[in-house]
């Protein structure tokens, strides 16, 4: 059970992602700076870094909560349900974030792709992504090196996710994202 400093604690952070989110959006990530962030919210800069290690954090989230989420629902998928469908399944059933503001969502999916910065340390999250998965993936491969294969499956998949947000963003957000991932996906097994 979360007590009240882990709720206050919870709140807090949501309060700093949600105030720089907007910054990033009015200024752009690069121009807007730590001490705006910090100031904006009420809190000093040292109290930032004691939420979040770096500012590119703040527009990641929690990816590393995220795998571990989906790690946790593909695990629970059915042991006989092939790699790519219960992949596709697991994403689908750990969703934590819907596209609630398009115009936010849509300038940071775009501010994750163009920023040089966060694209590095989106991808340097992303590989905890394929040490998780990969060996929950190879459990399901029954020929062949089955990590190799694994680990190919999850590479795959991961870049379908990337290339279904790029089109969704390109879209104006009117691309439906799960139906592009399939076709991706279906690109790469036919």
């Amino acid at each position: 059970m979360a007590t009240a400093w882990d709720r206050q604690r919870a709140a807090l952070r949501e309060e700093i992602t949600e105030t720089a989110r907007t910054l990033f959006v009015e200024k752009g990530f690069d121009a807007t700076t730590v001490d705006e962030i910090a100031q904006a919210v009420g809190i000093s800069r040292r109290s930032f870094f004691r939420y979040f290690g770096t500012k590119e954090d703040v527009v990641l989230g929690d990816l590393t909560g995220r795998a571990d989420a989906l790690a946790r629902a593909l695990a629970a998928r059915p042991a006989d349900e092939d790699p790519w469908t219960a992949l596709r399944t697991a994403m689908l059933d750990s969703r934590s974030e819907t596209f609630t503001d398009v115009r936010s969502d849509l300038a940071i999916t775009r501010m994750m792709r163009d920023t040089p910065s966060l694209r590095a340390r989106k991808f340097e999250k992303r590989q905890y992504w394929s040490e998780v998965l990969t060996p929950l993936v190879a459990e399901r491969i029954t020929e062949g090196d089955a990590t190799v294969r694994a680990a190919a499956v999850v590479a795959a998949v991961l870049a379908c996710v990337d290339i279904a947000s790029d089109v969704w963003a390109e879209s104006g957000g009117t691309a439906d994202i799960v139906a592009v991932y399939d076709e991706a996906v279906a690109a790469l097994r036919d």
